[in-house]
C-alpha cells in the first residue's frame, strides 16, 4: 500500500514536468545541429539585433515577469528578456541536415 501511493505521488510529481523536459532537449538539438545559421548573441540588445538583422517578421509579447518577448525572422526566433537577447534559436524546419 504504502509503495503504491510513493509510485502515485511520484507519477504526479514527474508527469507534468516530463513534456517540458522533452521539449528543453528537442531545442537544444535543434540549435546544436544548425551551427551555420547566423543569429544574435546571448546579451545583444534589441537595437543591435535589428541593425545587424532588419526588422523581425513578427514581434510577439512582451509577457511575465520579467518581460519575455520573442521576435520571429526567417530562420531563427530570438527570445528577449527585457530588452537584451536570451536565447537565439532555430525552428525544426530549419535545421540542415
Amino acid at each position: 500500500m504504502r509503495t503504491t501511493r510513493l509510485l502515485l505521488l511520484l507519477s504526479l510529481v514527474s508527469g507534468p514536468l516530463a513534456p517540458a523536459a522533452l521539449a528543453d532537449t528537442l531545442l537544444v538539438e535543434s540549435v546544436q545541429s544548425a551551427p551555420d545559421v547566423n543569429r544574435p548573441a546571448r546579451g545583444m540588445t534589441m537595437e543591435q539585433v535589428t541593425a545587424q538583422w532588419g526588422e523581425p517578421l513578427r514581434r510577439v509579447g512582451p509577457v511575465g515577469e520579467p518581460p519575455i518577448s520573442h521576435w520571429v525572422y526567417e530562420d531563427f526566433v530570438v527570445y528577449f528578456e527585457g530588452s537584451r537577447v536570451l536565447h537565439a534559436v532555430v525552428p525544426h524546419g530549419k535545421v540542415s541536415p
